[in-house]
């Protein structure tokens, strides 16, 4: 299921993506996603998407949407001279995720959190993005009390 909850994650990223730039709600966005995958036009997926995987994208999209208000805030108490508006999109999203995990998923370790964001801003951000993931998620984890990836 490793696996699978990355690319769960991933997905979540895309429609959250698509959420923040077209102002579509969270399901449209997921069923976007579902059928470009389809689409003839669009990259194509080695393997198909399971349930596991969907439902996981599906309560990530649904969390970290619920619940942006209070993750947005957490995000920029934790950053240094960054407002959210000015931060790359993908990062923010990618931020969202990290935090919502953090936040309201005590069953996922602080760490593999802080790593599977990591992971999504090696993939898909710019080249200051994984540091800039790892040292926001970092200092909400240590204010939830979660930890984070140093221990101090």
């Amino acid at each position: 299921m490793k696996a699978g909850r990355r690319r769960a994650r991933e997905f979540a990223l895309q429609a959250l993506y698509a959420v923040d730039i077209g102002h579509a709600g969270g399901a449209p966005a997921l069923s976007g996603l579902w059928g470009s995958m389809l689409d003839e036009l669009a990259e194509p997926v080695t393997e198909a998407v399971t349930s596991e995987e969907t439902e996981f994208a599906q309560e990530i999209v649904r969390g970290v949407l619920e619940d942006r208000e209070a993750l947005d805030a957490r995000i920029e108490a934790a950053s240094e001279h960054w407002r959210l508006p000015r931060m790359p999109t993908v990062d923010r999203n990618i931020l969202r995720i990290g935090a919502w995990e953090l936040v309201s998923r005590p069953d996922i370790p602080g760490s593999v959190a802080i790593n599977e964001a990591i992971e999504l801003a090696k993939k898909f951000g710019g080249a200051e993005s994984r540091a800039f993931v790892n040292g926001i998620l970092d200092k909400i984890a240590k204010d939830v009390g979660r930890g984070g990836r140093r221990k101090a």
